[in-house]
Parts: C-alpha cells; structure tokens; sequence
C-alpha cells in the first residue's frame, strides 16, 4: 500500500466546472462536470450523497484549496460573507476514465442557492464538490440504501429531492428484485427522469397544487399494505418514539451487515425491505405507519427526512 493510500480520507473535494446541461423533464436537469482529478471519483452507486458548495459572488474557492485534508475546518472558519454555501446531493452518475460525473438537480426557479445556481449558471461555473475519494480504502459512508441479504420484497418511496437516489437504485438493484417505487413529484411528465426495472412497479404522481405528501401518504398505505397482505404480525407493533422534525433530524437507517455491522448469512428474511425519503413532515407519517401501525421491523426500514417544509439545509 502506498504512503497516499494510507493517508487517504474516505471523501474529498474536486475542483469541477460545468460542461453540460441536459433537461430531463419540465423540473429536472442532469448538470455534468468536469475536473482533473474525476479520475479519482469512487463509483459506489445506489443513494451515494454528496457536498457541492456554490461560489459567492466575487469569491473563489482558494482558501478550502489550500487545506484539502481539513476542508471543513477551513470552512467554518470563514466569515458568513465569504463561506461558500453547501448543499447534499446525490451523484447520479460516474465516469473516471472521461473524468466527468452526471448530478440530477430538481429546479423551481430563484428560490433557493442551489436552483437558482443551477437556473441561471452558463457553462463553465466552477463548483467544489465533496465526494467519496477511490484512493480510500474501505467503506466511505454516505450510503442509505442497504438491501438485506435475504428480503420478499422492497418499497421504495420519496419526493423529488429523492428522485436521482432512486433512479440509481433502481439500476443498481438485481433484476430478481420485485416490489415497487412510488413516486410524489412536482409534475406528472417528470417521471421521465426515472428509469425502469422489469421487477419493480414504478408508480410517479404529479403533486400539481396539492401539499407534500397528500399523494404519497395513501399511496405507500395502499402498497405497504399490499406487499405485506401475508405477513401481518400484531405482535410486532410496538410504541414508536416522536421525533420533533422541526428540531431533529430524522434520520433512521439499519445497518448495514456486508460492511461488517453483522453477519449477512445468519440474518433472518425479512417480508419487506423499505427505503423512504424526502419532507420530513411526511417522511414521520410513513415510519409511523409501518412501524408502529403495520409492525415492519425497524431494522429492515430506511428513513430519511432530507429537508424540512419551511427551512433551509443547515450545515
């Protein structure tokens, strides 16, 4: 092993600039980027997160350039003024030998640093991105998605801060796979952003004027219920305890035993496997209602609160 390889941190940051962007459907875009070191970009797949910061008006990047191994120190320490914003994304694609990688970002206009950088950025805008570095030997984190070894069935559920994690589910999971993706975002047409998988029901509702989660809620009762028709156990109902999503993150995910949290061979099957992100409002209404009303084991359920009604990410 090389003295770089053992120094190595699981992420990194990448100098990119924009070379491309290619409209998905009427609220989604695919940005792609281009840096010198892309090459060195670990392709893990599945619901992979990453950091792009945006630049201030005026302000470069030199400052977290100058400390990469302690970036994030760097950044803090900076003045509100000059802190470059960041916000968590999902790599939606990966090609180190072009050194070049796809991100989907969901648009609504000038609200917001991230859509309107994506709304009104020309190419050749330079970002800094935070990704997991290949040079890394082991496990780099920023994974969710953990099928169990042994699973009848899978739900896949969110919003469209969701949709580039679940189209990268989709193609990452086994052609075996049966279950379904259910799908609330902004349009019906933007369900041409997503993939498809011979095994898995894709089901995309348009939320139209109608609030987060009025179309996904009775959607994921009505499928849950569906994928679980023979397996209702009572017994497994239990108390769930509150999480105040306006003051804590919801953030609940299994472990994942292939990385060394368990034995894979030894885990029981498991009826359902689920993975739900997206508002956190309703993401807490739907761990509500397979834990605590339907009794799915909370070791075989992912859920994630990625933004909050009303707020803006915090970092």
């Amino acid at each position: 092993m090389t003295s770089s390889t053992q120094t190595a941190q699981p992420f990194r940051l990448f100098e990119v600039e924009l070379t491309a962007r290619t409209p998905l459907s009427e609220n989604f875009a695919r940005f792609t980027f281009t840096g010198p070191t892309l090459d060195r970009f670990a392709d893990n797949g599945y619901d992979q997160r990453i950091k792009l910061m945006f630049p201030r008006p005026g302000e470069g990047f030199a400052t977290l350039l100058a400390s990469p191994d302690d970036w994030y120190t760097a950044w803090r320490e900076l003045d509100d003024e000059s802190r470059p914003p960041m916000r968590t994304y999902t790599i939606r694609a990966v090609r180190p030998s072009l050194r070049e990688i796809d991100i989907d970002i969901v648009l609504h206009g000038l609200t917001g640093v991230a859509s309107a950088w994506a709304t009104t950025a020309p190419i050749g805008s330079p970002l800094l991105i935070t990704g997991p570095n290949a040079d890394f030997d082991g496990v780099h984190g920023g994974i969710d998605f953990h099928l169990p070894p042994r699973t009848g069935r899978v739900l896949v559920a969110g919003d469209e801060t969701a949709l580039p994690a679940i189209a990268n589910i989709i193609e990452a999971l086994p052609a075996s796979t049966k279950g379904c993706v259910l799908l609330e975002v902004p349009a019906d047409h933007d369900a041409t952003a997503l993939p498809s998988h011979d095994g898995l029901d894709v089901i995309v509702v348009g939320r139209g004027d109608a609030l987060h989660g009025e179309a996904l809620i009775p959607l994921v009762k009505q499928h849950a219920g569906r994928l679980l028709a023979d397996h209702a156990d009572a017994s497994a109902l239990l108390e769930l305890e509150d999480v105040d999503v306006d003051e804590e993150m919801l953030w609940e995910v299994p472990e994942d035993a292939s990385a060394g949290s368990g034995d894979a061979a030894g885990q029981p099957e498991t009826p359902l496997y689920a993975w739900l992100a997206g508002e956190a409002g309703v993401i807490k209404t739907l761990r509500r209602h397979l834990v605590a009303e339907r009794g799915v084991d909370r070791r075989s359920v992912a859920f994630m609160g990625y933004w909050r009604s009303g707020k803006s990410e915090q970092n």
